[in-house]
């Protein structure tokens, strides 16, 4: 070549890389066939470039990935609760003393327990236990749990990708899950498997493939019993897709058949903490059976003080402001009257005991009893007459809630309105609040009442069995007006009224 020529060829290449970059279109046509060029040297028949066509040899490799992983295939297509794996996770990783330990902290053995220790203790022990398992947790620990989590899903991932229906494309006679005889398959138009190459390679980019992958196979056999695929074929599997990978191999494909040499995998990193959340699922479940037996123990012994007091545990005497008044607000998720129960049980005791056992005590012992001190006479007196008192506001602050009422027409009217306008539910919640405020104060005040009263009869029974009374001066004579024995009926007033504030002070407490 003469010093011309060689200069002119060397001016033109250099002439036309400098404008190479000014025509978009042409660079993109240099890039797929250096990619092209690449691709061929790697010795993988999977794409002919002349043809673009992806070539049968394509479909074998991910048919023999499809035999392999199609019993964890159907695995995990029979079983679909997440929560099932995170559980079978965590569970496996747990030592000896964890696996004991969260024994106890099952539903089964705590209702079990319950009968034989006394409930605060239960509560003690199972704080201690929970606090024992969590305190096995170490920072190793849970990162090799959510390791191990985060390998499942890759695998699941994997097994659970759509193989069959890619398969179909190269041999339209293959049946999904047969694998009795060979499936024939034909080049096929790149572009037909651009978007499942790319479902496939998002998926195998998130699988940690540096790992081992033996911990997995030995969770699987250990929990269930036999491997969803044999360890030595999976780890073929990722031997191939490292190299792959390593290579780009199905990277380029992309590129080339999409004409996009700048494609890039979209990777979501699979990563989740599970341990976490199953302790605090243990420690729920563990609070919700205490929780259960505490509202058993308390409805027992709700149960057994109405007894007590009526004779039966079934006792209604309000009518609007009640449970059954208070579903269609609850139902909505709009509160509801909170104090249904004790204030029905204060209005019946009000009107049965102490409009009838109570007064004939008060008519007797206040009225005709000539005391010695006058402020405790006096005291006596305003307990009973706020008992009085109060017995007519709870039947008027019922009466309130009835339907046609100054409350109940409200709540009537807003209600239809609530799901759709949020102002009209605002307006129930507080029409709710203000009632179960009202409610709590009439519970307050005549629980307070009557341990006044109680306190001062307790004082009375005690002087009444003395040779001369101290406080009441005329026993003797008032034995003459009673129309039953007045230490009888001190008594037993006494011991209602003391029943009763236990059973108020039960639904106050909470």
């Amino acid at each position: 070549m003469s010093e011309n020529k060689f200069e002119s060829s060397f001016f033109q290449k250099f002439f036309n890389s400098l404008f190479r970059s000014n025509d978009p279109e042409a660079e993109k046509k240099r890039q797929l066939k250096s990619i092209a060029k690449n691709l061929s040297h790697m010795g993988y028949k999977f794409y002919k470039s002349g043809s673009d066509q992806i070539q049968p040899q394509f479909g074998k490799f991910f048919f023999d990935m499809y035999k392999i992983v199609s019993q964890a295939q159907l695995f995990f297509q029979t079983q679909q609760n997440p929560n099932f794996y995170k559980n079978m996770v965590v569970e496996y990783s747990l030592s000896e003393k964890q696996k004991q330990l969260i024994e106890n902290l099952t539903e089964e053995t705590i209702q079990n327990v319950s009968r034989n220790v006394p409930f605060n203790e239960l509560k003690t022990k199972i704080k201690n236990d929970l606090e024992n398992f969590i305190a096995e947790f170490d920072m190793d620990k849970v990162n090799k749990i959510d390791g191990l989590y985060t390998k499942l899903l890759c695998f699941k991932s994997f097994c659970l990708y759509d193989f069959y229906f890619m398969l179909k494309k190269f041999d339209s006679s293959i049946r999904e899950g047969e694998f009795n005889r060979s499936p024939k398959f034909e080049p096929i138009d790149a572009a037909y498997i651009a978007d499942d190459l790319k479902d496939f390679l998002s998926i195998v980019y998130s699988m940690p493939l540096e790992e081992s992958w033996d911990d997995l196979m030995l969770m699987f056999k250990t929990v269930k019993g036999v491997e969803p695929v044999k360890p030595n074929q999976w780890n073929k599997i990722v031997s191939k897709l490292k190299q792959l990978c390593n290579h780009r191999i199905f990277d380029m494909i992309i590129q080339i058949i999409t004409k996009d040499p700048s494609y890039v995998t979209d990777v979501s990193e699979k990563k989740e903490r599970v341990v976490e959340a199953y302790i605090e699922s243990i420690r729920s479940q563990a609070s919700s059976t205490l929780k259960k037996l505490e509202s058993e123990q308390k409805n027992s012994k709700i149960d057994s003080l109405l007894v007590q007091i009526f004779n039966t545990s079934s006792v209604s005497i309000l009518k609007n402001y009640t449970e059954q008044g208070s579903a269609a607000f609850e139902k909505k998720e709009l509160g509801g009257y909170e104090y249904a129960r004790p204030l029905n049980y204060l209005k019946a005791f009000l009107v049965e005991f102490v409009k009838r056992d109570i007064r004939e005590y008060a008519d007797l012992v206040i009225i005709r009893g000539k005391w010695t001190t006058a402020p405790l006479s006096s005291q006596m007196s305003e307990d009973y007459h706020v008992m009085l008192e109060m017995s007519d506001a709870i039947t008027a602050f019922d009466d309130k809630h009835a339907e046609e009422a100054e409350i109940g027409i409200k709540l009537k009217t807003l209600l239809p309105r609530a799901e759709r306008d949020k102002d009209s539910g605002n307006i129930i919640r507080t029409l709710l609040k203000d009632s179960n405020e009202q409610a709590r104060e009439y519970l307050i005040e005549c629980t307070r009442v009557m341990i006044s009263f109680a306190k001062t009869l307790k004082m009375l029974i005690e002087d009444y069995q003395k040779p001369r009374g101290e406080i009441v001066m005329n026993w003797k004579e008032l034995d003459h007006f009673a129309e039953h024995p007045i230490q009888q009926l001190s008594v037993e007033v006494y011991k209602k009224i003391y029943l009763f504030v236990n059973l108020m002070q039960g639904f106050l407490q909470n």
